[in-house]
């Protein structure tokens, strides 16, 4: 699943379209290394976004299937670190 979508369906982001322009100008990186939106995530990933007043960091635990999880289903597919 790409980065951008995953970052929508998991609700970290709202919009897709925010996720993408967050990969654009650079704030969005996987193990480490800056990600494009169509970047492939796997599970055991870490992506790390670089908000303005903080750093967070994400490990990917699973791949939704669906278009959209509940908020409350949030930590069965992503762990914050």
């Amino acid at each position: 699943m790409r980065v951008d979508k995953f970052l929508n369906v998991v609700n970290i982001t709202k919009r897709r379209a925010v996720s993408e322009d967050m990969c654009k100008s650079g704030v969005v990186s996987i193990n480490g290394v800056q990600a494009k939106a169509a970047k492939d995530v796997k599970i055991g990933d870490v992506i790390t976004i670089k908000f303005l007043a903080r750093e967070a960091r994400y490990e990917v635990l699973a791949i939704p299937t669906t278009k959209s999880i509940p908020k409350s289903a949030q930590s069965e597919y992503v762990k914050e670190l």
